[in-house]
């Protein structure tokens, strides 16, 4: 029997409206939205006491997923990676919502516009002109709205902070600074992912993993990527992927006796190293001949979802470490149920990261001079990540 051609016509018709991009809906009260996101921040930095004073730059990064990055500042939209002026404005006034992915401006001639990002891609909405999907910005999301969650407004926050540094399908800790995804902060961001049903941007650059070691730090192989690709193996895929067992030749260089143990941030840390070798080859169900070493390792507490039991205590990080690299304090509160890490003064972003000797600074000129003289990048998806999981209730 022949396939009836108005079925076929039909099948077609209906695929192609279930793939338009469907635009978001004006916002008609941004300045309320902004009111609800600012209190669930006071209220945030009301029991995480632990402040940093970040410069007040009025922007907004607007891309997540592989969409094209733009930068919202001063009256421009701008390609963030070339700093071209995709669009501008004379504006009168603006309200920044980190929370609804929005900018409302006003502009002097009275006309009001909003840009927004939504699950199909970033928008111009001008009523009562149609809405504009901005080039290059299409591409599917999923984008929960936290609704039922405390710190849902936050969480919203911190999820965009994840995903806007997923670029080309590689998640890398800041997108202006960094040229390459770090398998720590690409392990940290898969959790995120996980969490919020979009492991399907990072999956072509998990499957195509063909080494153990990042060596982004020097060239050094740092024995903790071993844990953290086996487990970003186990988000896509299963242990037949070709670097499963590089992984596992690899690992047996560095073992000492039942643990392993090598460089990583420039120091050995064993008992982080092997609980993630043995968090990794459970994620697999891969044999484990490891037993995590009794003694004390300052990185032991970054380790907060599994092995809980198997710490030694001692110092914590010190307050130069929670201003410059705020990711680690946050991982020592969820693992100590404290509340040390730092919360920025500002509405946006919520996350970054100081001081990195591997960061290229000058990446941030785009977005402010002054960032790159001192060596600050907004945003760091570590940090963005180590949040959202803390304040994420399952």
């Amino acid at each position: 029997m022949s396939f009836p051609w108005f079925t076929l016509f039909l099948a077609i018709t209906l695929s192609v409206k279930a793939q338009k991009p469907i635009p978001p809906t004006v916002h008609t009260d941004p300045a309320g939205a902004l009111t609800v996101y600012r209190d669930n921040l006071t209220r945030l930095r009301h029991e995480h006491t632990a402040l940093r004073e970040l410069p007040n730059l009025p922007f907004f990064l607007f891309g997540m997923g592989d969409r094209l990055k733009l930068i919202y500042r001063n009256g421009r939209l701008l390609n963030a990676l070339t700093g071209n002026i995709e669009e501008q404005w004379r504006v009168k006034e603006e309200i920044i919502v980190p929370s609804e992915y929005l900018v409302h401006l006003v502009l002097t001639d009275g006309q009001q516009i909003q840009i927004r990002e939504n699950e199909s891609g970033v928008w111009l909405l001008q009523p009562p002109r149609k809405p504009k999907l901005i080039p290059g910005t299409r591409s599917r999301l999923n984008l929960p709205g936290f609704t039922k969650q405390p710190w849902g407004p936050i969480l919203r926050v911190l999820h965009q902070e994840v995903l806007i540094n997923v670029i080309h399908g590689r998640p890398v800790p800041n997108f202006l600074v960094y040229l390459k995804p770090w398998y720590r902060d690409a392990a940290l961001m898969g959790m995120v992912l996980r969490e919020t049903n979009n492991l399907s941007l990072i999956q072509d650059w998990i499957m195509a993993i063909n080494k153990p070691f990042d060596r982004n730090n020097h060239g050094i192989p740092e024995v903790d990527n071993l844990g953290q690709v086996l487990f970003l193996v186990s988000l896509v895929s299963d242990k037949k992927h070709p670097v499963v067992q590089s992984v596992l030749d690899s690992a047996g260089h560095f073992r000492r006796g039942n643990y392993v143990a090598g460089q990583t941030d420039d120091a050995e840390h064993p008992v982080y190293q092997t609980k993630w070798l043995k968090y990794g080859l459970k994620s697999l169900d891969l044999p484990d001949p490891y037993s995590i070493p009794k003694q004390y390792d300052s990185y032991s507490a970054l380790f907060w979802w599994a092995y809980r039991n198997e710490h030694v205590a001692g110092p914590e990080f010190d307050k130069k470490i929670a201003i410059n690299s705020p990711y680690y304090v946050w991982a020592e509160d969820h693992f100590y149920t404290q509340r040390r890490g730092m919360v920025g003064t500002v509405d946006y972003p919520l996350s970054w990261q100081q001081h990195d000797s591997d960061a290229h600074y000058p990446g941030m000129t785009v977005l402010d001079k002054d960032l790159a003289k001192q060596k600050l990048a907004f945003t760091h998806a570590w940090h963005a990540a180590e949040m959202f999981l803390l304040l994420h209730v399952p």
